[in-house]
């Protein structure tokens, strides 16, 4: 099968121009002007006053997570499915394992969990414990495809390890190539203030965010990044939600220390104001770590734009209302999370419009670095001879109103609703296949394959 994408311009992290794409079977065969000619082309896409970009990598997301109150609603099908009309053709998902439990083991359940999936997906491994047994698993882990892990400094007896366990932990990863991910709040002084809100009767959902300052998440991503580099080992930090843990990034970074960190849409548009809303409104709101004061933005927008920030990631992990109910009259019930994985493309777009980063810069952070960090690049994340053809077709001058309405994520309110944007994903290919066209979708659960991930390539990032 021989698809040309013909008429647009052709984005990526390096260079803006105005070519077609010549697609054989799955991958991209030549970029350039006229490369029909002798080609016998079997379909034509008319790109024409569009962009044609990489399809979107999306390396943060919880599918069908089990949390202790309940199980987010998106699992593996309706979640990539909805992903892939935001423009996001790969996702890498957080496997988990029990205590006592080989790494092996949940990774099995987790791909078993993915093979209803639509679209390509790759897994990180949660490793909620620090011995001999875990450790000795990490070749068998890369072998089987997966070349980093994810430690937590937060949730005390569910998650979180101590610092000798991460110092540990990163040592043994840098010996096999595999990045550690981090989750850093400070867990121990958090669970104290959680106490004393709840025994003031300080239960409604803004506590949440006041019992995680942004102070203890700064503390953990400065001491995370203090442990990587006594061990020698880079470090990648999820979720960075505050201009005070960004500040250690970017000292980090500028005395040439090797951390990387990712930031989501949620904390570029929404706040803690958005926790504070009346009655019970503000539990739509509550994920981990919670949303910042609005002042936070503009030093996350300057951490993208200068490359502080590497990698625009949604941490999707959607819970209905229903489901958040759980938490009224005690917000530690709340399930933790937001849906966002079918947005992520079009928010930060918005960057691109108010001039915030270049366009060149979007494809970056949403694209080209998360495929080179996790070990997916050049197979993913770029438009080149030999990558997978996995392209969207997004036309800059669209607009819509984003509503729970119209989205397809499986969850009963949107973060962002009412909100006007800019920049319609019109087409989506995946590896060459129309998977979102005219206002359809022809994906299919199981048609998305399980990507064995190579070591992480840290080049330009």
């Amino acid at each position: 099968m021989r698809t040309l994408v013909t008429g647009g311009t052709v984005v990526t992290a390096s260079d803006t121009v105005a070519a077609d794409v010549l697609i054989v079977d799955e991958q991209v065969a030549a970029v350039g002007i006229d490369v029909r000619a002798g080609a016998g082309v079997d379909r034509v896409v008319d790109a024409t006053g569009r962009y044609v970009l990489p399809g979107g990598v999306d390396v943060h997301t919880h599918m069908e997570l089990q949390t202790p109150y309940a199980v987010a609603s998106d699992d593996f099908a309706t979640g990539t499915a909805a992903a892939a009309w935001g423009g996001t053709t790969t996702i890498v998902d957080y496997a988990g394992h029990d205590y006592g439990e080989p790494l092996l083991a949940g990774l099995a359940r987790w791909r078993q969990k993915a093979a209803k999936s639509h679209l390509d997906h790759g897994l990180h491994m949660m490793v909620r414990e620090v011995n001999d047994r875990v450790l000795a698993e990490l070749p068998a882990l890369v072998a089987a495809g997966v070349s980093s892990i994810k430690l937590f400094m937060a949730y005390p007896g569910v998650y979180m390890v101590d610092d000798a366990a991460i110092f540990r932990a990163l040592g043994a990863a840098q010996e096999r190539g595999v990045l550690v991910a981090m989750h850093a709040e400070n867990g121990g002084p958090i669970d104290v203030l959680i106490e004393r809100h709840v025994a003031a009767g300080e239960t409604a959902p803004i506590f949440h965010a006041r019992s995680r300052p942004a102070a203890m998440e700064g503390e953990a991503t400065g001491r995370a990044i203090a442990l990587a580099e006594l061990a020698g080992a880079p470090i990648y930090i999820t979720h960075l939600s505050s201009a005070a843990a960004l500040a250690t990034v970017r000292a980090a970074r500028d005395r040439g220390v090797a951390v990387y960190a990712e930031t989501c849409p949620q904390y570029l548009y929404l706040s803690d104001a958005d926790l504070a809303r009346p009655g019970f409104e503000g539990a739509k709101y509550v994920c981990s770590p919670p949303l910042r004061a609005a002042t936070d933005q503009h030093e996350l927008w300057t951490g993208l734009r200068q490359g502080d920030l590497q990698v625009v990631a949604t941490d999707h992990c959607p819970f209905r209302l229903g489901q958040k109910e759980l938490g009224r009259g005690d917000f530690t019930r709340i399930p933790n999370g937001l849906p966002g994985v079918e947005d992520r493309l079009t928010l930060l777009f918005q960057g691109v419009v108010d001039e915030q980063i270049s366009l060149n810069r979007f494809v970056a952070l949403t694209a080209t670095i998360p495929a080179k960090i996790f070990g997916l690049y050049p197979r993913k994340g770029t438009i080149a001879p030999g990558s997978d053809a996995d392209l969207v077709i997004l036309d800059p001058q669209a607009e819509r109103t984003i509503s729970a309405a119209t989205h397809h994520m499986n969850v009963d309110y949107s973060c962002y609703e009412g909100r006007r944007v800019q920049g319609s994903i019109e087409t989506v290919l995946q590896r060459g296949n129309v998977i979102v066209a005219d206002g359809s979708y022809f994906g299919r659960p199981g048609a998305g394959r399980y990507l064995a991930r190579g070591l992480p390539d840290y080049s330009s990032c």
